[in-house]
């Protein structure tokens, strides 16, 4: 801990770096091999299938060796849609499909026991977990459907949508505009955006490991947190400054819930606060506060 502090500015330069170029190496050779038993599929070759990496490796803010590599299978030809209020799939040419969800996650669990083993196969709520070796990371593999989201003109956003397994929980995400709007503050912030982010992930890990609970603290909501952050907060001359500056923006931002209300995630198309997130905006002020305190009290 006294070491910790004796030198935050090299702390942080050190905790700002992303994974080595090793474990890149593992996650790409995941990814290839997810494509491969896609390919190999009958059943699935029939459909127009678009692989989207997410999450901290694809968003290159991924901090820990062997972290999980994770991949949308998004089925293109049939999507689930959210239309304006008082209109309906008819009211857009659109028309209820015969091949289900469920028949689709399936047809990609199948090919992924096919090529990895069944052994190697986890099947999850929301994914299924392919599991590492010394070639490999795990790798997070979620089927799902295109979500389309309407405006009354007939355009549309897209993303991604599924059915959680075990509770039947309609799940939406927009990984794509995540990714693009992550490169635009990095970009805006000197890159200084990205490695804030990491900086705050590897705080997370170490307050983990010495015994504080921070499970409900996810590394995506870090990167939200730090999304919602003004880009005028990383123009100091060290990248401790710029960590002081996001914490008291953060605290002060989330000491009720009416100054926070309004953020949304990176993707900016979802509220990063709402009732059914398993976090709230008191958790998340006291992680602020805990962390707060470990670096500069």
């Amino acid at each position: 801990m006294f070491e910790l502090k004796s030198n935050l500015e090299a702390t942080f330069q050190s905790w700002s770096q992303p994974s080595s170029d090793s474990e890149s190496s593992k996650c790409e050779n995941a990814i290839n091999m997810i494509k491969s038993a896609l390919r190999t599929s009958e059943e699935l070759s029939n459909y127009d299938i678009q692989l989207i990496p997410k999450g901290s490796y694809h968003n290159n803010t991924n901090v820990r060796l062997n972290s999980d590599v994770d991949i949308a299978v998004k089925l293109k030809d049939i999507f689930f849609a959210e239309y304006p209020e008082g209109k309906k799939h008819e009211d857009f040419g659109n028309y209820s499909a015969k091949y289900t969800f469920q028949e689709y996650r399936a047809a990609v669990e199948q090919a992924m026991i096919n090529k990895f083993g069944y052994a190697n196969v986890e099947f999850g709520n929301k994914s299924l977990k392919i599991h590492s070796n010394t070639y490999r990371v795990d790798a997070d593999v979620v089927p799902c459907f295109e979500h389309r989201r309407y405006s009354s003109d007939g355009s549309y956003i897209t993303g991604t949508e599924f059915i959680a397994r075990h509770n039947g929980e309609h799940v939406r995400n927009f990984p794509e505009q995540h990714y693009e709007n992550g490169v635009y503050k990095n970009n805006r912030t000197s890159r200084r955006y990205k490695k804030v982010v990491r900086i705050f992930k590897r705080l997370r890990y170490k307050l983990r490991d010495e015994g504080h609970k921070v499970d409900n603290i996810s590394s995506f909501l870090l990167e939200s947190l730090i999304w919602n952050v003004p880009n005028d907060k990383f123009n100091g001359t060290t990248l401790t400054s710029d960590v002081r500056e996001c914490f008291v923006y953060l605290i002060e931002n989330t000491l009720n819930v009416k100054s926070c209300e309004g953020w949304g995630e990176v993707s900016e198309l979802l509220y990063l606060f709402h009732p059914s997130r398993k976090y709230t905006v008191d958790q998340v002020n006291i992680f602020l506060c805990e962390g707060y305190k470990y670096l500069f009290k």
